[in-house]
């Protein structure tokens, strides 16, 4: 094995660990305790910049606005509690973990399901983003090299993402479950311990900024722009909500009965991040925490060089104001999980990925598993594609999450709408009494899902498509237009390669040719296996480069025992390709209904640098035969010496890379 291959298998089993074997994919399934962090870690890791968002919205309007605040994290509450309900039907009618997907599909026609498919995909890229990008906030509020920096800080946090989830989705929620469970905990404590302080030891509990004013960009909004200004902070706000359909996708992922821990997770989910939501907004207001676009120009009698904290700090802050452990603990939780919140996009797009490869909307190499047992391929490309968002956005929370949430909306209407159909369609059918009971409740929980999540996404295209949502939106149809012509071709190679009953399988004759440059061992291998296929017809053809070598040639080839006759092919401007391809299609179009055979002598090496003192013929030709119809092209292998060293090496861990061929008898060989 060459020292490059040596090192890149070591480097690639530190990172990954060793591979797994097929039949150990069902050791990967989650038991419910590690599903929750590995699922729903996005959905609850929300609640750290949700109401944040709420908070800078009505801040435009002042410190008047902010009274608002409890309101809209109700509406926000009351919008999950009827989403997670909803997906709690969808994940016991459809557990196949095609989620949004399957469902619009089977329900709404193709086109439907490839809506959401689109929209999943961009929500999700945008979910890593967003997270990663918040995290990198709340790290700088305490670190400021990481704020100097946080580019940077997100492309590196990006890509441990990635090389952990390679490692396998087990694994990954394994490490996922600590800082998780950490979170809810910290959050939990701090939110229990600062209402005890507020409501009972009557403290003065007070935010940094309490004493601080808002200069309101817009201090008159009155009648409809004011109601705008709600109704944005509203679809802000609904990004808590992010990462609940992740559960529906991921079905199969779990340990059975799949379904039924799906749906508890669902609900786990549901009641944790309602009430730190509202926990959150609710101390925050009564504390007076506020959070602005600028703190150099919005807040009114802010020191100068004052360093606005993130809405979790600044709480974490107020209410362990005397236990500074209590502080930091809650802000290395809510960092850890913002970092790793971005963990359930890069479960669910690779599921999603792989559904819609198997479906011919992507490249196969999507459906494919990793050596761990992961969708590799899927994890790399959600990778790359949240890096060009954070590198186009700066790691700006504000200006990504205005790109957020349009596609998750887009996916919770379609699918609540193909729920109400596959409800509809089997009440038809059902005749058991019980069982249309069940079928009527899952189909009225289900309408309320449609027509509260589709008034959500009517609010933010309105508030939100000038703001930026119209690049998700553009995101989305260029995806949707890409799959389609995905499909298309993969629908056009497929018929195209369909036998037809009055078809020949076989060719009526063969002719084969093999290319000689000069008479050595390589070339009298090749035509000894050419004439060993038993053509109808065999000849050798050498291209005249240089007239002394041709003659030599010529010469060397009629003193032998070669009895396969040799013609020349005419160069003058000492071109191979072209001269070798036009003969070819001569051959062709005299005798239509046969095969012809290109027989290529080649090189075996040992060494890279080797590839490079031979000329790269044989690659040239291959690539022009194979649009070729009726011809195809054998390669004839003559190993070298240097290729020895290569012959017994381990070939569950062959490189490519590891052999190098050059045409056999180029004019630059020996």
């Amino acid at each position: 094995m060459s020292t490059v291959s040596k090192v890149s298998v070591a480097t690639k089993r530190l990172l990954l660990g060793r591979p797994f074997r097929s039949d150990k994919l069902g050791h990967t399934l989650l038991p419910k305790r590690i599903a929750l962090p590995v699922f729903a870690s996005d959905a609850m890791s929300s609640v750290a910049y949700a109401p944040q968002e709420i908070f800078l919205v009505l801040s435009v309007a002042g410190l008047s606005a902010l009274a608002f605040t409890p309101w809209v994290a109700l509406a926000v509450a009351v919008v999950m509690v009827v989403v997670v309900a909803s997906y709690r039907q969808n994940v016991h009618a459809y557990p196949s973990g095609g989620g949004d997907y399957e469902v619009a599909t089977v329900n709404l026609g193709p086109n439907a399901g490839l809506t959401v498919g689109s929209a999943l995909l961009v929500d999700y890229v945008l979910t890593v983003a967003v997270s990663i990008s918040s995290a990198a906030e709340n790290i700088g509020s305490a670190i400021p090299f990481v704020s100097q920096h946080r580019v940077w800080f997100c492309v590196a946090a990006i890509v441990l993402m990635a090389a952990v989830n390679l490692r396998g989705i087990k694994e990954s929620g394994s490490v996922l479950a600590i800082p998780t469970y950490a979170f809810i905990v910290g959050v939990l404590a701090m939110l229990i311990w600062g209402f005890v302080e507020l409501y009972i030891l009557d403290e003065p509990v007070r935010s940094e900024a309490a004493d601080f004013g808002i200069r309101a960009e817009q201090d008159h909004l009155a009648g409809i722009a004011f109601v705008f200004l709600i109704a944005r902070a509203f679809s802000s706000g609904c990004a808590a909500l992010t990462g609940v359909e992740a559960i529906s996708n991921g079905v199969p992922a779990f340990r059975k009965p799949k379904s039924r821990n799906a749906a508890t997770t669902l609900f786990l989910l549901g009641a944790f991040s309602i009430t730190l939501l509202l926990g959150i907004v609710l101390l925050a207001q009564r504390i007076g925490a506020k959070y602005v676009m600028n703190p150099a120009t919005d807040l009114v009698g802010a020191p100068p060089g004052y360093q606005q904290k993130a809405m979790i700090a600044q709480l974490a802050h107020a209410v362990f104001h005397s236990f500074t452990p209590g502080f930091y603990f809650v802000a290395t939780a809510t960092a850890l999980i913002l970092l790793l919140a971005a963990n359930t996009a890069f479960n669910g797009f690779p599921v999603l990925g792989s559904v819609l490869a198997q479906d011919r909307f992507l490249p196969r190499q999507l459906h494919t598993r990793g050596d761990r047992l992961a969708f590799s391929n899927g994890i790399l490309f959600l990778a790359l594609a949240a890096i060009i968002f954070v590198v186009a956005f700066g790691a700006q929370v504000t200006s990504l999450i205005q790109l957020y949430i349009v596609g998750v909306f887009v996916s919770f209407t379609l699918s609540q709408t193909g729920m109400v159909r596959h409800w509809t369609r089997h009440l038809r059918t059902e005749t058991d009494p019980r069982a249309r009971r069940r079928m009527m409740q899952s189909r009225v929980i289900n309408s309320i899902g449609l027509v509260m999540t589709a008034t959500v996404l009517v609010v933010v295209l309105i508030t939100k498509f000038r703001a930026g949502a119209w690049i998700a939106i553009l995101a989305m149809v260029a995806l949707f237009v890409i799959m389609k012509l995905i499909h298309r071709h993969y629908a056009t190679v497929q018929h195209e390669l369909e036998l037809e009953e009055d078809e020949p399988v076989l060719p009526s004759r063969t002719h084969s040719i093999v290319l000689v440059s000069t008479l050595h061992l390589a070339t009298k291998r090749a035509v000894l296996y050419a004439r060993a296929t038993r053509p109808d017809a065999l000849e050798a053809i050498t291209v005249n480069v240089d007239d002394r070598d041709t003659r030599k040639l010529v010469s060397q080839w009629e003193a032998s025992n070669i009895t396969v006759p040799l013609k020349v092919i005419a160069s003058p401007y000492r071109e191979i390709t072209r001269p070798v391809i036009e003969y070819v299609r001569r051959v062709r179009r005299e005798s239509p209904r046969d095969v012809i055979t290109v027989f290529i002598p080649e090189y075996v090496v040992g060494h890279w640098w080797e590839q490079i003192l031979h000329n790269q013929s044989a690659l040239r030709l291959k690539g022009r035969l194979l649009f070729e119809p009726g011809v195809m092209v054998t390669s004839v292998p003559w190993q070298l010496t240097s290729s020895d060293r290569l012959k017994n090496r381990d070939l569950a861990y062959s490189a490519p890379g590891d052999t190098r061929r050059a045409l056999g008898g180029d004019s630059d060989q020996p």
